[in-house]
């Protein structure tokens, strides 16, 4: 059964929405290719284990959805996601960016790409705690 791209957009939209709870892994394909600046995998299994990660061990996570729109060869969004870290400084951490979906000719996802408009180094350091600095006068 095919997936209309209008009802795909609307799909992710709302798993965006929602995430990491309550995703439409269906619309994902059983060998979808994922990527990000930190892992590269292949599997809907391994990609609904990923998330599952992120629910157990992130706190308060929000995936922000900028926007969504179809392109020639798929989708594209721009996102922002916030999450508290489980460390005893409790640090709240962002990375912004955009994915690209890649689709099958029955409309599902093939291919999910992120690219974080920061580095991996970047969302390490606000891991660190900060040091108070005390106002001298």
């Amino acid at each position: 059964m095919a997936i209309a791209l209008d009802d795909l957009l609307e799909t992710l939209r709302q798993d965006y929405a929602r995430f990491p709870k309550d995703q439409s892994f269906e619309v994902y394909d059983p060998d979808v290719f994922f990527q990000d600046p930190l892992t590269r995998f292949q599997g809907r299994d391994r990609y609904q284990k990923m998330i599952a990660f992120i629910d157990r061990w992130f706190l308060d996570p929000e995936l922000t959805l900028h926007d969504i729109h179809a392109t020639e060869t798929g989708i594209e969004s721009r996102w922002t996601l916030t999450w508290t870290s489980p460390w005893p400084w409790r640090p709240r951490s962002q990375i912004s960016g955009r994915t690209l979906f890649e689709l099958t000719a029955e409309g599902t996802i093939s291919s999910h790409r992120d690219y974080w408009d920061c580095s991996p180094w970047a969302v390490l350091r606000q891991q660190i705690p900060r040091r108070r600095t005390k106002n001298h006068r």
